[in-house]
């Protein structure tokens, strides 16, 4: 975890690679409570009887839920305790390259791209790389932009 305790110590660190999350296992328990939150039930994510005989061979994750992994990905790598409040503003670039097959573990590489000063505070854009355990290319990367307030 790598703590910032002031926005020069973030300035500085633009351009840089800030750490890797632990691993998240993306069990059919997690699948089916973020298909219950969305309303997303469609049968490639919760239906493991006809999954298993579909492209993947099993259920898959839903691509907003492991774009919804950011959240802990970026909260276990890194901190800005030098703000008063953190802001998400938002996604740029967001892309889901290969699926996350049931019971598979995924982890998140957080580059910070660049700080930009706002009124009150910075904005901070990440490129978020989250990959799955023994896959090939990644499974989302996805540009996040959050605001840090004084």
């Amino acid at each position: 975890m790598r703590d910032f305790t002031n926005f020069d110590m973030l300035r500085a660190a633009a351009g840089t690679e800030i750490g890797t999350s632990d691993w998240i296992t993306v069990d059919q328990e997690r699948i089916d409570r973020f298909a219950a939150a969305t309303d997303d039930d469609q049968w490639i994510h919760v239906d493991t009887e006809r999954a298993a005989s579909g492209p993947y061979g099993c259920t898959i994750a839903h691509g907003f839920l492991t774009l919804s992994l950011l959240a802990p990905i970026i909260q276990q790598v890194m901190t800005v305790s030098g703000a008063r409040m953190a802001l998400n503003y938002g996604l740029g670039k967001t892309r889901f390259i290969t699926p996350v097959p049931v019971g598979s573990r995924v982890r998140g590489t957080v580059v910070l791209t660049s700080v930009t000063d706002i009124p009150g505070g910075v904005q901070v854009a990440r490129t978020v790389t989250i990959t799955t355990e023994g896959a090939q290319r990644p499974a989302c990367v996805a540009d996040s932009l959050a605001r840090y307030l004084v």
